[in-house]
């Protein structure tokens, strides 16, 4: 289940919602201003550790 990051753009807010499935990311709402005219915002992904000796760049451990 993901979460997903939305704005508003009736008043500005910026939330993230837990979605179940691809319909309900079709249901989302604003918390604040209750509309439903929300955009989804694209997410940045981050993980801890990996491997980095498939990686094309040179990083240690705590440098991302």
């Amino acid at each position: 289940m993901p979460i997903y990051e939305y704005q508003c753009p009736e008043c500005g807010e910026e939330f993230e919602k837990l979605v179940r499935s691809m319909s309900a990311a079709d249901e989302v709402s604003c918390p604040a201003c209750k509309s439903n005219k929300v955009k989804r915002k694209m997410s940045l992904v981050a993980s801890k550790g990996g491997d980095c000796s498939t990686c094309s760049t040179s990083c240690s451990p705590g440098s991302i």
